[in-house]
């Protein structure tokens, strides 16, 4: 069961919420204790934490001794209680939709996480790669379908554009308003990625939201 809340305020040791009886931390802040792939001990206050964590995280993360805020999920269940940590929130939300597929844990998800950035693995369900996500270790070809198809729709038409246009695309904000103005006519959001996708391939010096609508609609 995965247990997740808004972001809380802390100071040296993390604040633990009661809601309906559960316990929920959301980010944990202190010294990195122990350094290991996919395992760290982060030392809040004088009190270590075991915090699992993705190799996409492990890789930002600073030497041991250092000072880190990790975006934390809390998974409780019967015979343990264990937490995962990223470095970003798009990893953690990203997290939760995997965990909420179908046959996908958390040990799954981090997995995942670790085989593909973010990026990747995002624009790998949008244009429904199948063959890519099974690369990732514990993943099989009917798994990754599976993943496609419950979590294409759930990405925003914004994550949807970013992930496949690459980092110069995602900073464009003429291209996303584009897309969702768009969607907001009545197409779907897979038409309108790739109608916003064509005008960008064709003038690229276009940056106009208007001018971007008028030549994807003439297409």
């Amino acid at each position: 069961m995965i247990r997740h809340s808004a972001r809380v305020a802390v100071n040296i040791l993390p604040r633990v919420l009661k809601q309906g009886g559960r316990s929920m931390i959301t980010f944990l802040r202190g010294n990195l204790a122990e350094k290991q792939p996919m395992r760290i001990v982060l030392d809040v206050g004088g009190v270590g934490y075991e915090v699992f964590i993705p190799l996409s995280s492990y890789d930002r993360l600073p030497s041991v001794g250092g000072s880190v805020q990790l975006f934390t999920i809390d998974h409780v269940r019967e015979d343990a209680h264990l937490l995962y940590g990223f470095i970003t929130e798009a990893e953690r939300s990203l997290f939760l939709l995997l965990t909420g597929v179908s046959g996908i844990g958390p040990k799954l998800a981090i997995s995942a996480l670790s085989g593909l950035s973010v990026r990747d693995l995002k624009a790998a369900v949008v244009e429904g790669n199948v063959k890519r996500i099974s690369t990732i270790s514990g993943i099989g070809a009917k798994m990754a379908e599976r993943i496609v198809v419950e979590l294409k729709h759930k990405l925003s038409a914004a994550e949807s554009l970013s992930a496949v246009a690459g980092e110069s695309v995602e900073a464009n904000v003429a291209l996303r308003d584009a897309l969702m103005a768009l969607v907001a006519l009545g197409y779907k959001q897979d038409d309108a990625r790739v109608m916003v996708m064509r005008v960008n391939e064709k003038h690229p010096e276009v940056s106009d939201v208007e001018r971007i609508i008028k030549l994807a609609l003439s297409k």
